[in-house]
């Protein structure tokens, strides 16, 4: 089922990981579409509600991706509702009804209160950790230096492809009705402890890279060395103990159910980022 032609597909976080894979395919399907973040043509900040409206305005669907603080989302969609916006497709966290008393995620089970709270039509999609994680974040600088340093042990983690996330996000959004009150758990095919993506990393790219465990609190501190925030850094690093804690580990089906097909394997990332030179210096 198409959009009509009149509708307006808002994508926040336009110019992020998944924002702007989204946006493309959203074009590229010839979605009336409107791009923001806070360095768009279009400006979004979710520290700016004085803004929100005129971003929403004639806009019937949105693709949310929340802010690192709990809270603001309830707001966004009291606005979105009062705007006319008929459905919100929002990003998320691996089974997040899951993670009970960790510190880590709450702004995103905020946002999930937020939207699946809300009188319009929604649809959560929680990807898992994502495999670009490992060229376009935190974890490339330590690959290209020869070693990956985290407080990761024994426990897997399905890493799911951002392409995979992508374009389920883009079927969501331009199937109206079809995903409605749907939350879909989105992993790659298996689960990979973090030693065992860098092996495979080493082995396609070519390079000496190993991986070397540490405490939460070591890694803590090296981030802040790095010149990481602490707040951001606490927040990085609650993650691992989340992982840890193995409520994240399994495969679930959710790329399956919305795209019709098995997901991306970590192995067709690997190649594919290798062969673009990804952990050469």
């Amino acid at each position: 089922m198409s959009n009509d032609t009149n509708d307006t597909t808002l994508v926040l976080g336009a110019t992020g990981k998944t924002g702007r894979r989204v946006a493309a395919r959203l074009r590229l399907r010839g979605t009336q579409l409107r791009a923001a973040s806070r360095s768009s043509r279009t400006r979004f900040d979710w520290s700016d509600p004085d803004g929100w409206d005129a971003v929403l305005r004639g806009v019937t669907a949105v693709y949310l991706v929340p802010p690192s603080v709990p809270g603001p989302v309830h707001e966004f969609v009291a606005r979105a509702e009062a705007a006319g916006v008929r459905r919100l497709v929002l990003l998320s966290g691996h089974r997040a009804d899951d993670w009970g008393d960790f510190a880590f995620g709450l702004d995103m089970r905020s946002a999930e209160e937020a939207v699946r709270g809300s009188a319009l039509e929604w649809t959560v999609l929680r990807p898992s950790n994502f495999n670009q994680n490992f060229d376009e974040d935190f974890f490339h600088a330590p690959l290209v230096a020869g070693e990956l340093v985290l407080p990761a042990g024994a426990v897997p983690e399905p890493f799911v492809d951002l392409e995979d996330v992508a374009d389920a996000a883009a079927a969501v959004l331009a199937e109206p009705g079809r995903h409605a009150g749907r939350i879909y758990e989105l992993t790659g095919p298996r689960a990979l402890t973090f030693a065992e993506a860098v092996e495979l990393i080493s082995r396609a790219s070519g390079l000496p890279i190993t991986y070397k465990r540490v405490s939460v609190a070591e890694y803590t501190a090296s981030l802040v060395e790095q010149g990481v925030g602490e707040d951001e850094a606490h927040h990085v690093a609650v993650m691992f103990d989340l992982l840890e804690s193995g409520v994240s580990a399994g495969t679930d089906d959710g790329i399956a159910t919305v795209l019709g097909r098995a997901p991306r394997t970590f192995e067709d990332y690997v190649v594919r980022a290798a062969a673009a030179g990804a952990w050469r210096s």
